[in-house]
């Protein structure tokens, strides 16, 4: 009975519990498709897309091996993809349509689509669990609900790990030949630009180099993890992230690498590990409020109350935040290593996420969205769900009235300002306390294409710290 494996984001061989099954049950035949208005609708980077599509050239190697013929299909958007897989599953005689689930609201309703569409064929469609440890609805709240606060969620996670780890399910063994021919030539994708070859060296495709990467993080870098991570000049985060985001690296497989260097150990024994693990559920998190509150995938604020804050529309400054032009180094420098690496440090996401949102007081969806276009490891959940953590409209979000102090956090966590000279080299020869502030330096910056300012910081934090005051009053 010929099975079909549709592939998204789960571009790997090893520990794919839909591969795993669809091979366990019969003849395989993988399927991808090219969905550019689909992608364009989602603010996907072209980064990121090209990311995707560098994968799957090296996956389809991959499948190659197991003598799985990989189809390539295109259809401008989701709305096509139910007659299409329909039609496919009718062609090649499919028994079951094997996936592994995705969450967002959009991702949901087009599974659904399909499912229904097959009702109309002998087809029957399966879902699997792939990119959590567990699935949405599983771990929840006394009454049954879904969690809205990290350290309760996190506790009943560490109970079940306890009790159970998840396995990681070897790559299947080799098939026997099937009379199908691989689509080895991707199509042309219009209206995605390719990146440049520096940020393509920064990512290189293939899940043999997505492990080599975590192997040696965990091997090399995961015990000093929670001292390095929040040090934007210094390698101390896994830089994994863009894998697991794409699929070719599953979190089974960091859990497993971060146990392993941990002896074991879940929730003690080495600080780094355990910080890392918590990452791990972090991510876990943000993706089961994803189902629990499906309005956070729609645009809107986790905390509803929140939708009346009187946001800005201020476009020249929230321009001058995109590209990089604030006048304040560490945001600047942030956003400038999004721009060229399609990737920032996490501890500047919310430095920069919070200036946005509070010191200049613009709706956090317009940096959401800024981060979604530009992100190689643009993710919804975890975007969406650090965003609305600094904004404070999210769950178990920062207080209102704590925000980031720009210039502090870039003395604090850039000292010599090494990671600022980087990215701001108009600002090289600055010593490393003016660096950090060459507002305060007046006539020195003379001649130097740096721009001043665009606010001031004790107004704006003022401004904001009003505006969710009047907020609360008006409930």
């Amino acid at each position: 009975m010929n099975q079909l494996l549709w592939l998204r984001t789960d571009l790997r061989v090893s520990d794919n519990n839909a591969l795993n099954a669809a091979m366990s049950a019969g003849p395989t035949v993988a399927l991808y498709l090219i969905t550019p208005g689909q992608w364009r609708a989602h603010d996907d980077a072209p980064c990121k897309v090209d990311f995707w599509l560098r994968n799957l050239t090296e996956l389809s190697a991959r499948l190659s091996e197991l003598n799985v013929p990989l189809l390539i299909r295109s259809v401008e958007d989701w709305q096509g993809v139910p007659a299409l897989i329909a039609d496919l599953c009718r062609t090649y005689e499919i028994d079951t349509l094997h996936v592994n689930d995705e969450y967002g609201v959009n991702e949901q309703c087009r599974d659904e689509a399909v499912a229904a569409a097959l009702q109309q064929t002998r087809t029957s469609m399966r879902r699997h669990l792939d990119q959590l440890l567990f699935a949405p609805g599983t771990i929840t709240t006394l009454s049954g609900g879904y969690f809205k606060v990290f350290s309760q969620f996190r506790k009943l996670c560490y109970a079940r790990l306890t009790q159970s780890l998840p396995a990681c399910v070897p790559v299947p063994d080799r098939q026997p030949s099937l009379p199908i021919v691989s689509d080895s030539v991707l199509p042309t994708v219009e209206g995605f630009a390719q990146p440049s070859d520096y940020l393509r060296s920064l990512w290189p495709a293939g899940e043999d180099l997505a492990q080599l990467r975590l192997a040696r993080f965990a091997e090399n870098d995961l015990a000093d993890y929670q001292q390095r991570r929040d040090f934007p000049a210094e390698p101390g985060t896994s830089q994994i992230s863009a894998y697991l985001a794409a699929g070719v690296v599953s979190p089974r497989q960091c859990l497993h690498a971060a146990l392993r260097a941990n002896r074991g150990e879940l929730d003690s024994g080495n600080p780094g590990a355990v910080t890392w693990i918590n990452e791990l559920l972090w991510r876990e998190f943000y993706k089961h409020i994803l189902v629990g509150y499906p309005h956070v995938s729609m645009g809107r604020g986790f905390r509803r109350e929140t939708e009346a804050l009187p946001w800005r529309h201020a476009p020249d400054e929230l321009a001058a935040w995109q590209q990089g032009r604030t006048g304040f180094p560490i945001i600047d420098a942030a956003m400038r290593q999004l721009l060229a690496t399609g990737w920032m440090h996490n501890r500047l996401r919310m430095i920069v996420a919070m200036f946005l949102s509070k010191n200049l007081l613009i709706d956090w969806r317009e940096g959401e969205r800024w981060f979604m276009q530009h992100l190689i490891d643009g993710d919804l959940a975890a975007n969406n769900g650090g965003w609305q953590w600094s904004a404070s409209t999210g769950t178990d979000s920062v207080p209102y009235f704590r925000l980031f102090n720009p210039l502090s956090q870039s003395a604090k966590f850039d000292p010599d300002g090494s990671f600022l000279r980087r990215w701001l080299p108009e600002l090289a020869e600055l010593d490393k306390r003016g660096i950090h502030n060459p507002a305060k330096l007046n006539g020195l910056l003379a001649g130097v294409d740096y721009p001043s300012q665009i606010i001031d910081l004790p107004m704006s934090r003022d401004r904001a710290l009003s505006a969710f005051r009047q907020l609360g009053e008006a409930l």
